[in-house]
């Protein structure tokens, strides 16, 4: 197909005026001056016959045949910028992967050997920030770079795994299970049924920004059967990583997301005293900008992600039916 289109420069003149209403600061941005945006501009309406925009002293504004030409415009570029980053390797194969600071440590690192085994060449960078669970103000746009401005770059985030606008992937659906240390259960007796909870303090999780998504003590013990307990006592830990630390040192028992104890159950230093699972409200994501979603480098990371995600996809619980 011919395409019968006015000149790229005058397009992107037209996208930065309607951004800016100002010639002067688009000039700062694609580093011309501001005489020759304007006869940018003047190109463009000069061929499509139209005005563009209404030039007042001090003002720059829309016309309405420019409100309706701005949006395909952008769209327009913005396939355009996808193509190039699409081909366009970043610098040195490298890759940024975004990540929960809890994931990060628990599960992800102790993993990462596996995937410089099968890759070497990739230069991966870690960047572990609460700003990866989902939250007022918290979004991938947050910690994903507009691909134009930036290499690959990928984030793996704990939330509602809807995000508009980026790719995603469906990693992990955890469960919250009771553990605690060994060292406890030495100190104060065993844990025979759930009810003998009471007389233990329960550890807090307030690691995730919206409080009707944290895991929830209440919730729990509804599950196992218990009532008339105050669920209200106990140290708070804004940090899943503390809670873990917590429990590691036998301070009381903690729910904690079975993908981030498992390791340590299996070596014995948690515990795991009833099979009673309590669903997470937020689930694992892998998340990505449409525009680096096919770059190889990315796509190697997810493939060997999401097999990795697989062989841990088991529930929970049946695994470590004799160690519970």
């Amino acid at each position: 197909m011919r395409y019968r289109l006015p000149p790229l420069p005058a397009l992107r003149a037209f996208e930065a005026s309607a951004r800016h209403l100002s010639f002067k600061r688009v000039a700062a941005e694609l580093f011309v001056t501001p005489a020759a945006v304007s006869q940018q501009i003047k190109v463009l309406e000069a061929y499509l016959g139209v005005s563009l925009f209404r030039r007042v002293p001090g003002a720059l504004g829309l016309t309405e045949a420019g409100r309706a030409m701005l949006p395909r415009v952008r769209e327009g570029l913005d396939a355009l910028a996808a193509a190039v980053t699409l081909v366009q390797a970043p610098p040195e194969n490298g890759l940024t992967v975004h990540a929960p600071p809890s994931f990060a440590q628990r599960w992800l690192v102790p993993r990462l050997s596996r995937f410089a085994a099968k890759h070497p060449d990739v230069a991966l960078r870690l960047a572990s920030d609460v700003c990866n669970i989902d939250g007022p103000g918290h979004g991938p746009e947050g910690v994903l770079a507009n691909p134009r401005d930036a290499g690959s770059a990928v984030a793996i985030r704990f939330g509602k795994g809807v995000y508009p606008g980026f790719c995603s992937d469906l990693l992990l659906q955890p469960e919250y299970v009771l553990v605690c240390s060994p060292d406890l259960l030495g100190r104060c007796g065993p844990l025979s049924a759930p009810v003998d909870l009471g007389r233990q303090i329960l550890i807090h999780d307030e690691s995730i920004p919206d409080e009707t998504m944290r895991p929830s003590w209440a919730e729990w013990f509804r599950l196992a059967g218990v009532a008339d307990v105050d669920c209200s006592r106990g140290p708070r830990f804004s940090s899943a990583v503390l809670v873990l630390e917590a429990a590691l040192g036998g301070q009381g028992v903690a729910l904690a997301l079975w993908p981030l104890v498992e390791a340590d159950v299996r070596s014995g230093r948690l515990v795991v005293p009833f099979p009673v699972a309590l669903p997470s409200r937020y689930v694992y994501s892998l998340v990505a900008h449409d525009a680096v979603q096919e770059r190889p480098v990315v796509r190697d990371f997810r493939a060997w992600l999401m097999a990795e995600a697989g062989l841990a996809a088991a529930g929970p619980l049946a695994p470590m039916a004799g160690r519970i």
